[in-house]
């Protein structure tokens, strides 16, 4: 059996410049990993972040000088090739799905070696396309919903509903059986709709926090309003989340959240974490047709560079995925 393998590879921060197609060693599974065959990868903001060290906190769990790891890519799909010792969950063959930004990403490559534990069984129904781009994305959205408190009935704002994580919530949303207001830009109005949204608001002719409604959940995934314009939105009780948006908008969120959240109303952000059981209740609502991945653009692994790129001009309406 050949060793070899090819993998996107960065030896050093910087620009999707420095990403370089190699030829390198094929990994072999430890006790506790799964070696998987990729057929697909998704791009995450996370990967663009990581390989530019924006914000500079990411040396401080990336490397301070250069990368620790070398292979980006964190939405995973694939076959297992090989088991390590130990392993219980899979056998050779089973079509798997996982999120492996907490051990090393390595997606961007012909095949990884990872721990069982960020991995799950792939629905039946999905390609290996639409489920590499289901891990962070989805969970992220389940993970920001669910600290908003979502609760059946309640009116609900997905700011910024045709990015990744988006077009997530908006259909988790609706899944646990909130009343959906989707917000986005014109080109994806009919989307949203698609998505099963009940209310679609175009941002370039509407301002929802300034149309007298509010709400009892806000998650933003993307889009910005100063924070007390989302307060004004919200219902006395409401909860807003920040899942999403620029390193400013981040800090915000993290620093004058909390001395907004008062009498009822919560505000503040997310960091969402890998979550195999948060993983695997977003693929019991894929099997039932409850939500369905978004794939923008699919690229060969040669053109991984230019998805990065795309991303990170906000040209994405959903996710983009590289094919292998």
């Amino acid at each position: 059996m050949n060793n070899q393998m090819k993998a996107i590879v960065n030896t050093q921060y910087g620009s999707p410049d420095v990403l370089q197609l190699k030829d390198i060693e094929r990994p072999t599974p430890k006790d506790h990993e799964v070696l998987i065959k990729i057929h697909a990868v998704a791009v995450n903001a996370g990967d663009w972040h990581v390989l530019r060290a924006e914000p500079f906190l990411v040396r401080l769990q990336s490397g301070l000088f250069k990368p620790k790891y070398t292979i980006l890519g964190a939405d995973i799909a694939g076959r297992v090739e090989a088991i390590g010792n130990n392993v219980n969950r899979f056998k050779v063959g089973d079509e798997v799905f996982g999120d492996t930004s907490g051990v090393g990403r390595g997606g961007f490559a012909e095949y990884v070696s990872v721990r069982e534990e960020v991995l799950t069984l792939k629905p039946a129904n999905l390609s290996f396309e639409e489920a590499a781009a289901v891990p962070v994305a989805a969970v992220t959205a389940l993970q920001g919903l669910r600290k908003g408190g979502i609760k059946a009935g309640q009116k609900v704002v997905i700011n910024g509903a045709s990015g990744g994580v988006g077009t997530f919530a908006v259909q988790i949303a609706k899944a646990l059986g909130a009343e959906v207001t989707a917000v986005c830009s014109s080109r994806n109005v009919a989307q949203a709709r698609a998505l099963g949204a009940d209310h679609v608001i175009d941002y370039t002719r509407e301002d929802f926090t300034k149309n007298g409604k509010q709400y009892d959940l806000i998650l933003a995934t993307n889009g910005y309003h100063p924070l007390a314009d989302y307060q004004r939105a919200l219902s006395p009780t409401g909860k807003y989340v920040m899942t999403g948006g620029t390193n400013a908008q981040l800090m915000e969120a993290m620093l004058y959240g909390p001395s907004k959240s008062r009498n009822g109303r919560q505000m503040g952000n997310l960091f969402a974490q890998p979550n195999q059981k948060d993983l695997e209740f977003v693929a019991e609502l894929l099997a039932a047709g409850k939500v369905k991945p978004v794939i923008a653009k699919r690229y060969p692994l040669a053109e991984t560079a230019n998805a990065i790129r795309d991303l990170e001009a906000g040209r994405a309406q959903g996710k983009l995925v590289i094919t292998l």
